[in-house]
């Protein structure tokens, strides 16, 4: 008899446990390498006077250390002394452990398709693909009771309309400079629209600046209280491809203190707090074997599908980083975040496994 309250206690513990979270926010740095994640700034790329912008003293000044600890701290604050204590960070392949794109093709559309559909299509090969005909895990929430109307994506890059599939999904996604409000905006709204409309557009007219994607997303998650957020941020890869070290250190700083603004955001609002979880990734990987291409990645460059992610909110463990050898895949990511909000991510595609996040 003891045993069977026992083992029921347990069973209710453990359904309260799984049910903490009814909240995520799902950020992405667009190829963002787990080389700086994990040991912060490239001395080698730094030191080098075509990529360093004119300003290696500057880079050195800002995010030097000996210490790849510190190193790392200097370049995430906020990921490595709150994500990395209170949640989980995968992919230093110094320790053997591992986080690898399933796709062939280590670019960006294939990518965050496998992250949201958890399927490595083959088909899907091209970042002008059509509007993604498999079922996205933001379209599998919305259609949820919980969380019908209370999902949204903002990206920084103007195909992620056709990789979520906006116009079969029906989840709303404001990308590029697609103008906030629909008929009827804010003041807030009408405001941001009017900035990235008037702005200095360095990549064309198909990717806005961060900041602008940052603050729509911000005001969204302020006003309409989505139960489930995408924010994309698009900058890091730009800049990689540029060969601008510095401006590519600079943005993942920035997008690291948003991060932090959001958390201490969903930390200080009712609705979110102790009930929101972050789940933090990239779409792909760079070069860094030959060091001339970290600019770049693609199938040709053997190492750009080595990538990484972390996660953070109630109910994970603080095991902070994850240095058990261990291999996952970009795939797994769909699955392990519907389960993290304690549901089953089925589509008429194969879908990888979850991750066991809690599993020791």
């Amino acid at each position: 008899m003891k045993q069977l309250l026992l083992t029921t206690a347990l069973l209710i513990s453990f359904s309260a446990f799984a049910q903490k979270i009814e909240n995520i926010i799902i950020i992405t740095t667009d190829g963002f390498r787990w080389q700086e994640a994990f040991t912060g700034m490239d001395p080698a790329i730094a030191n080098n006077p075509a990529y360093n912008q004119g300003d290696s003293a500057g880079i050195f000044k800002k995010y030097w250390s000996p210490k790849p600890e510190t190193r790392r701290s200097l370049l995430l604050p906020f990921l490595w002394n709150t994500v990395g204590t209170k949640g989980q960070f995968y992919g230093n392949r110094k320790h053997n452990n591992m986080v690898s794109n399933a796709n062939p093709y280590w670019f960006s559309y294939p990518g965050y398709s496998e992250i949201f559909t958890g399927y490595p299509d083959t088909a899907v090969n091209s970042n002008g693909y059509k509007p993604n005909p498999h079922t996205n895990l933001l379209e599998f929430l919305n259609k949820q009771p919980s969380y019908q109307g209370k999902v949204a994506a903002f990206g920084a890059w103007d195909a992620f309309d056709r990789i979520l599939n906006e116009g079969r999904s029906k989840v709303p996604v404001y990308s590029a400079f697609d103008k906030l409000g629909g008929a009827r905006p804010s003041d807030a709204e009408k405001l941001i629209s009017d900035m990235s409309a008037q702005s200095y557009k360095p990549f064309g007219e198909e990717e806005c600046l961060d900041v602008f994607t940052h603050y729509a997303a911000m005001n969204y998650l302020q006003t309409k209280k989505p139960k489930v957020l995408y924010i994309a941020y698009g900058e890091t890869d730009e800049w990689a491809h540029s060969g601008r070290y510095k401006d590519y250190l600079n943005a993942a700083h920035q997008v690291d203190q948003w991060i932090e603004e959001i958390w201490n955001y969903i930390q200080s609002d009712p609705f979110y707090k102790n009930r929101t979880a972050l789940f933090i990734t990239v779409d792909h990987g760079r070069g860094d074997l030959n060091k001339n291409e970290w600019r770049d990645h693609g199938s040709d460059i053997k190492d750009a599908y080595q990538i990484w992610f972390a996660a953070m909110g109630p109910g994970i463990k603080p095991k902070g980083e994850v240095r058990t050898s261990q291999q996952f895949y970009q795939k797994q990511f769909a699955q392990t975040i519907a389960a993290l909000l304690g549901l089953n991510f089925t589509a008429e595609h194969p879908i990888g496994e979850k991750i066991e996040l809690n599993r020791d």
